[in-house]
């Protein structure tokens, strides 16, 4: 975090706390700790404290298999129903306490060092967050440091998660253990550490950054998280407070997760061959970065043969070609995405004839394309889709980049040479992009940028990385880029958290009230990210003025972001949605506003499941730049993309093979896909899907597994219609149909322009002297100089 580095700080006092009230000289009798991630050096000096008047205990995060299993431990077990886990979390808070009621221990050590083939352990997250919440239950919190010696905590995220559910300082010992292992690595395992521990703590600043948080005292224990799919048993014990959606796991699915890990170290095997050294045994890679296709790796949803079905069926416009990579993306979908576990109630529904449905024609419509600026992808890819989405009367995005007045006008018929591709312009094509981004960095925006938009969206969160700004390296800011962003070339760019940017929702709708008036024809949208809580925030924008709203989930997004972004940050986007819907509909709120989702949304199914929890319009961005040409090499933030697809190298743009008709012909088979879904809901028109959580049950597959048998859609699912409406004293409608009122009938700025007339005419000289401008005019000038620039460009 650049520009918060100066009022950042990582150092936390730690140890027992006295009196705020009536401060003494022991008040100050206690350690800071310059950064929570310890070294050896500094975890040893904290343990030699003991004989300073501050002792310690070591209590152990480990639980043998065979504990208690006389009869009498296993009947009291049977029926208190509490595993070996939770006995053990149990104990563990049993001797914390007593440490520090009997021997006033100053620091509490909860370690993995016992962890072997005989004991499991168990989540640090877990074991520190349940004595966090104990001690504080038993008002002895403040008394006590709390240090995890962790073999569990290896991410930035394991440490964040570590630190905002109450720990004080964390030694990850394993990850030090693991540096011993680094091949061909010529530094010293000091210099290595501190390298770990350096970028371990940059990131976990870059954390707080998002949250507005300058100081690791304030986001200690203040478990700014929210959960999907945590059992209510467990957030009670463990974190409580947090925020959490469809119930789910109990203590009893971890206790068998420690046990398939446990498994994995420690294999159940003979006698290991005389050969066989265990000192140099590895465990396998699972894929959690990057695509393995080793049995058991992690899933992902962009898989090789995934990406080549969609290519082909987009580059041949192949039904049955789509229609399988349809059916294996559908399949990824259900064992990684909220969506994939609903399935469409359609033995209750009347299907309908398919020739009586929605056209594809008018479906197109409704899709656009994401926030992809110009700079993270080439100019290629940009104006590959902007042509194809004005084609098929959608909407792409500029991103927050700024667009190139050159693409304002219409095109000219002839050949066009992008990349490796001769496009067909056809007479009437434009590049120019229909949706044009305003971020906090407002890079590139100008009065001529604002008023050649049809929408303007006001970025205000990220959904692959949501309280981070847009950056963009200083070697993908050169020439055109640059200029367009109004940038200096070579100079990295990044955008303030929007957080310093909008502060309230009054500076929202102020925004917005500017932004109407700098271009009164477009309509306004506002970016929000999936969350627990979003429909207050929705509810607040929509009666700000805003015409749309965008709801973007955590997955997809920026191929720039940082691991940690990508990985933790955010929540589904079916979350978000549905909450956004039912608040909308519940404050009478839902007509005036038009919901948007975007998050790997691929197939026709993707598409009707949006529509069913409260979405009109639906953002592609991935997946158009796969029909185009991408192959998910993740390399988008190096400049390297060997496809031309997101790099400024003018050698490897050249490579760029992809044609605006390959994003049309996969758009309409996507409608196509929709079209038979609806046909088979019995549905005639789109908007007839809107809100129809009736038609969506949970999948009956959720049973079979101990990982998903417990989950509870039933808030997610409820109609909105249900809700009995605090604003509306009829059944409101489930989309938008009535146009916001902007109020802008009769601002100052219409006399203005009459006044103006002939200077806006015939560039003749105006003065005006009598019209007074009072503190209740807003964005006085705006609807003017709209009209200057719509009439004379830039030069007005």
């Amino acid at each position: 975090p650049i520009r918060e580095a100066n009022v950042m700080s990582l150092v936390c006092p730690i140890g027992p706390e006295r009196n705020l009230l009536d401060p003494q000289p022991e008040s100050c009798h206690r350690v800071f700790l310059d950064t929570p991630v310890l070294c050896p050096r500094r975890f040893n000096a904290l343990l030699e404290l003991e004989g300073k008047g501050m002792p310690h205990v070591i209590i152990d995060m480990t639980y043998t298999l065979t504990e208690g299993c006389s009869a009498r431990r296993l009947a009291d077990r049977a029926i208190s129903k509490k595993s070996l886990l939770r006995e053990r979390l149990d104990q563990i808070c049993k001797e914390a306490e007593a440490a520090i009621l009997g021997d006033s221990v100053a620091f509490i050590v909860l370690t993995h060092r016992r962890a072997g083939e005989d004991r499991v352990p168990i989540c640090s997250l877990l074991a520190a967050g349940a004595l966090h919440q104990h001690l504080i239950n038993a008002k002895l919190r403040a008394r006590v440091a709390l240090v995890v010696e962790a073999a569990d905590a290896h991410e930035v995220h394991h440490f964040c998660c570590l630190l905002g559910f109450g720990v004080d300082a964390i030694f990850p010992y394993l990850c030090y253990l693991s540096l011993l292992r680094v091949r061909n690595c010529t530094l010293s395992m000091q210099t290595r550490v501190e390298n770990f521990r350096h970028a371990s703590e940059f990131s976990i600043l870059k954390v707080m950054s998002k949250m507005g948080i300058s100081c690791l005292q304030s986001y200690k224990g203040a478990q700014l998280f929210q959960a999907v799919g945590l059992g209510k048993e467990v957030l009670t014990k463990c974190f409580t407070g947090c925020k959490s959606v469809l119930n789910g796991v109990g203590f009893d699915a971890f206790a068998q997760d420690a046990l398939e890990f446990h498994k994995i170290a420690y294999p159940p095997r003979g006698p290991l061959p005389p050969l066989v050294d265990e000192e140099v045994e590895e465990l396998q890679d699972i894929g959690e970065y990057h695509f393995r296709s080793i049995h058991e790796s992690e899933i992902h949803m962009n898989t090789p043969d995934v990406l080549y079905k969609l290519q082909e069926a987009a580059r041949t416009n192949s039904a049955e070609g789509y229609k399988l990579f349809a059916h294996w993306q559908n399949k990824i979908t259900e064992q990684t995405e909220i969506r994939g576990q609903l399935e469409f109630c359609l033995d209750e529904c009347d299907p309908v004839p398919l020739e009586e449905v929605e056209p594809a024609a008018e479906i197109v419509k409704r899709f656009c394309t994401g926030a992809a600026s110009l700079g993270s992808i080439s100019n290629e890819a940009h104006q590959a889709m902007a042509i194809a989405m004005n084609r098929v009367g959608g909407r792409s995005n500029t991103g927050e980049g700024g667009e190139d007045p050159d693409r304002f006008s219409p095109m000219k018929e002839g050949q066009m040479k992008m990349g490796a591709a001769e496009w067909e312009i056809f007479e009437g094509d434009t590049s120019r992009s229909r949706i044009k981004q305003v971020a906090s960095g407002r890079f590139g925006v100008t009065a001529e940028y604002l008023a050649n938009a049809d929408e303007i969206q006001i970025k205000l969160a990220q959904g692959a990385k949501p309280g981070e700004g847009g950056e963009l390296p200083g070697y993908k800011v050169i020439g055109k880029i640059a200029e367009t962003r109004k940038a200096t070339p070579g100079v990295g760019l990044i955008s303030p958290p929007p957080h310093h940017d909008m502060y309230s929702i009054e500076d929202v709708a102020q925004l917005i009230r500017d932004l109407k008036n700098a271009n009164p024809a477009a309509r306004i949208s506002v970016k929000l990210v999936a969350r627990v809580g979003i429909g207050v925030i929705a509810s607040g924008v929509t009666k700000g003025k805003a015409d749309h709203l965008t709801i973007s989930g955590m997955s997809g997004g920026t191929g720039a972001a940082k691991w940690t972004s990508i990985k933790h940050c955010g929540l589904p986007w079916e979350i978000g949605v549905a909450e956004t819907h039912q608040t909308l509909v519940l404050n009478g709120l839902r007509d005036r506003v038009t919901v948007q989702t975007d998050g790997q949304v691929r197939t026709g199914r993707d598409v009707v499941m949006a529509a069913l929890l409260g979405a009109e319009e639906i953002a592609m961005t991935t997946a158009p730049l796969i029909a185009l040409g991408c192959i998910m090499m993740r390399k988008c933030h190096l400049n390297t993309c060997p496809v031309g697809v997101a790099t400024q190298d003018p050698e490897l743009r050249k490579k760029f093979t992809g044609q605006p008709e390959h994003l049309i012909n996969y758009l309409f088979m996507v409608a196509e896909d929709v079209r038979e879904i609806m046909a088979s809901l019995g549905c005639r028109r789109f908007t007839e899907l809107i809100g129809r959580t009736d038609l969506l049950r949970p999948s009956a597959h959720l049973k079979e597994h101990w990982k998903t048998a417990d989950l509870d859609f039933t808030d997610l699912l409820r109609p909105a219609w249900t809700l009995q409406s605090m604003a509306a004293e009829t059944e409101g409608s489930m989309f938008c149909c009535v146009p916001q009122d902007h109020e802008l009938a009769h601002v100052l700025d219409r006399q203005l322009v009459l006044r103006a007339a002939p200077a806006l005419e015939d560039k003749s000289q105006v003065m005006v002297k009598d019209l007074a401008i009072k503190n209740i005019d807003r964005s006085v000038g705006g609807i003017l100089s709209f009209e200057v620039t719509r009439r004379f460009g830039a030069a007005g």
